[in-house]
């Protein structure tokens, strides 16, 4: 695998479990990574209304800021119109603050519009909340006090203490797939996140669309970090890490993966995950779905 100086890897830490939540899992699994050197960070997704065993991730990235001291963690991502902008701040600042600075904001819309009533929300402003909270946060987090008078939010000359450790606020990413979304992403973001949901043919799609939209923001490699995650079934047998893969999707009801992963023996693995490259990534974040320290 040809491997360019500037590409970083990750891995989604273990979130969702067979039955039983293991503590000891996340942990061996974080503090093995970073002993190992390789990787820069270390990421958690957000599914709040599912029956998998899903643990919440501002409370599983807190535990792993305890675990581990290097680790970049991150989002990827969070839903912040499902979540009130004062409260969120304050919890993403105290957290980048326990982790001495090492928290990156993977935020977005999400797909499913259906649960936005068990939130007391209606979908159709999901969109305008989306842009109003973070406008409400970042002045949160940089200013001494905050004066705000927003369509949902409104704030008067009141402070939030203590701010992020990263100034002017962690950096801020974005998952999204539609042009308009792709667009407010290079105009406003410092980083791109592929869903591992998305084939690499159609996130090579993506970055050509959102190529000309980076140029047009003046805004290099320097300044943007494009993100893929991607689910990883490994093993020596191909037949095997297919056999595996297709077992696991029928229990989670995720019956594409053979469409989305990168799968089979070390060589197939290194040449899908040199495609994901090739489309744009200059982070690959790897995913695994099961036995996660052997993954």
């Amino acid at each position: 695998m040809a491997v360019r100086s500037e590409l970083k890897f990750a891995f989604s830490m273990p979130q969702t479990f067979p039955s039983v939540v293991e503590p000891e899992t996340i942990r061996s699994v974080l503090t093995r990574a970073e002993a190992l050197g390789c990787f820069d960070s270390a990421w958690v997704s957000e599914s709040v209304l599912t029956p998998a065993v899903n643990l919440e991730p501002l409370t599983l990235l807190t535990y792993a800021a305890a675990c581990t001291h290097t680790l970049k963690l991150g989002t990827a991502v969070m839903l912040p119109a499902l979540r009130k902008p004062v409260h969120l701040a304050k919890a993403l600042a105290t957290l980048d603050q326990l982790s001495n600075g090492r928290l990156i904001l993977g935020f977005g819309l999400g797909g499913r519009t259906d649960i936005y009533p068990a939130f007391g929300l209606t979908p159709g402003t999901r969109l305008a909340r989306f842009t109003e909270g973070l406008e409400l946060m970042k002045s949160l987090w940089t200013q001494p006090k905050t004066t705000f008078e927003g369509r949902f939010w409104q704030v008067k000359d009141l402070a939030m203490e203590p701010k992020p450790v990263q100034q002017p606020h962690p950096p801020i990413w974005f998952g999204a797939t539609a042009p308009s979304a792709l667009k407010r992403t290079a105009e406003i973001g410092s980083g791109y996140i592929g869903a591992a949901a998305q084939p690499t043919a159609a996130f090579a799609e993506t970055m050509r669309t959102l190529r000309p939209m980076l140029a047009a923001a003046h805004k290099g490699p320097d300044q943007f970090t494009v993100m893929k995650r991607v689910f990883i079934v490994l093993d020596r047998d191909k037949e095997t890490a297919h056999r595996r893969m297709v077992e696991f999707g029928q229990r989670s009801g995720q019956t594409n993966l053979d469409q989305v992963a990168v799968w089979g023996a070390p060589e197939d693995c290194l040449e899908g995950l040199q495609q994901v490259v090739d489309a744009g990534a200059s982070v690959l974040a790897i995913a695994t779905l099961f036995d996660h320290a052997e993954q």
